[in-house]
């Protein structure tokens, strides 16, 4: 039997999150941070700008689960759109410094 193979690319789409928290303790609230450090960048203290695939965005729900007391704690999600292009920037409109997101590569 012949196989006909075609060459495709899996491509996973990514979004930007914003990511805010308010985390009333001062030792979570600084697991929070370091964490969320491996996932984005900060953009003001308790917020992070992220370029995340649906997988990374599972795994840094799952991780910010194991480090917040849900009773006190709380962080936002907000979808801000998908990364497209080489040079990609949310549509973010802001008052006062300016801001532009660091470049993150995909690896597959």
């Amino acid at each position: 039997m012949k196989w006909d193979y075609c060459k495709c690319s899996i491509f996973i789409m990514r979004s930007f999150f914003l990511v805010s928290y308010d985390v009333t303790d001062d030792k979570r609230r600084s697991r929070i941070a370091k964490l969320m450090l491996g996932y984005g960048e900060r953009i003001q203290q308790s917020v992070f700008c992220c370029q995340l695939n649906p997988r990374e965005m599972l795994h840094l729900k799952e991780d910010i689960k194991q480090l917040i007391h849900p009773d006190d704690d709380q962080v936002l999600f907000l979808n801000a759109g998908s990364v497209i292009g080489f040079n990609p920037l949310p549509e973010l409109q802001y008052i006062g410094r300016t801001w532009k997101p660091e470049i993150r590569a995909q690896i597959i």
